[in-house]
């Protein structure tokens, strides 16, 4: 009778064989040795795993946990947390740089006292992650200097914030770079560019005059978004009854419109613009001339001579006199309403 056949070991099963039996049990009591390695030693391993952050603060924090005597779990556990920090700040800053923001501003910048339609609250469902994940999109309309940008650009940071990609665009740059690419037969390969980052912020639609396949190729872009529920934010100065004219196609422009919207809200800005709100040129002025014209007391429309119409050698004594004689009607007007002098 011949040797018995050897016992093999299959997959995770246990090893018959008592030698393997007896090496397991040798190793159990006698772990490796930790191998003694020197900060230049453990350079490679770092950058092996990719961790340049752990390598460039790991000496100094050995060094602290010697000092203090921490555990090998609390040593272990600062380094980890140190360098998804690290990781979570430098995604953060790479992109905030690739969204290409016109300027950074935050939602706390933002001046809501002066938005008589607006209150923080309204834009809760836009500052979460939901904003990203439910597919919802935004028009922001109003007058120069109401801040639709700084609400936009806000929003766009915050989704950011919240782990997602943002671009950031005018109108006429979209409209052009896509219209280039039809032209050279690109625009599918442009097309991604506004369509595969989850946050799409376009702005100042309707501030410059497009060309005539505006509608087409921004149709393009928002049909793409719409279907795969991602979000879009607009901000603009002309009534949406007027993206027909802006975008010069009357259906396309409401198309448009009817997904942007479908999951999306309309905000109107109203207020001083926040620009020149120091020279409170759409409150105090108005204010003035309506008084005037209710008191029948009226400043001259040309009191004298200015600087504007003397020429531009215009000599300092008529400008002196010109301003007298304004403020002048100015004191008039504000004494037969009884105004304090303080309040003009």
């Amino acid at each position: 009778m011949g040797p018995p056949l050897p016992v093999r070991n299959h997959g995770n099963c246990l090893p018959t064989d008592r030698s393997a039996i007896m090496s397991n049990h040798r190793n159990r009591q006698n772990p490796p040795q930790v191998p003694k390695l020197s900060e230049g030693q453990l350079e490679p391993l770092f950058r092996r795993l990719n961790l340049a952050h752990t390598r460039r603060i790991y000496q100094q924090v050995a060094d602290r946990a010697e000092k203090e005597n921490w555990s090998y779990r609390d040593f272990l556990a600062l380094l980890l947390a140190e360098e998804v920090a690290h990781r979570k700040q430098t995604r953060l800053q790479r992109l905030t740089r690739q969204a290409h923001f016109p300027f950074f501003k935050t939602i706390d910048e933002f001046d809501f006292s002066l938005r008589t339609t607006l209150r923080q609250s309204l834009l809760g469902s836009y500052l979460g992650p939901d904003f990203v994940t439910e597919g919802r999109s935004l028009i922001l309309y109003g007058k120069a200097g109401r801040g639709k940008t700084h609400l936009a650009v806000a929003i766009g940071y915050r989704a950011i914030q919240n782990g997602f990609e943002t671009f950031c665009t005018t109108a006429a740059e979209l409209v052009e770079d896509l219209s280039n690419a039809s032209k050279k037969g690109r625009l599918q390969e442009t097309l991604l560019t506004y369509t595969r980052p989850h946050v799409l912020v376009v702005d100042e639609v309707g501030y410059l005059t497009y060309g005539p396949d505006a509608a087409n190729v921004l149709f393009h872009v928002v049909n793409d978004r719409h279907l795969r529920k991602r979000p879009m934010i607009f901000t603009t100065n002309k009534p949406l009854s007027e993206w027909g004219k802006v975008l010069h196609d009357e259906d396309l422009a409401a198309a448009i419109l009817d997904r942007v919207l479908e999951r999306g809200r309309f905000i109107h800005l109203d207020g001083p613009s926040g620009r020149t709100r120091h020279l409170n040129l759409e409150e105090l002025l108005p204010a003035v001339a309506e008084r005037a014209r209710i008191s029948g007391i009226r400043v001259p429309e040309f009191p004298e001579p200015t600087c504007a119409n003397t020429g531009f050698f215009a000599t300092a004594d008529k400008c002196f006199r010109a301003g007298l004689v304004v403020r002048k009607s100015l004191k008039r007007m504000v004494s037969a309403e009884g105004i304090e002098p303080s309040t003009y």
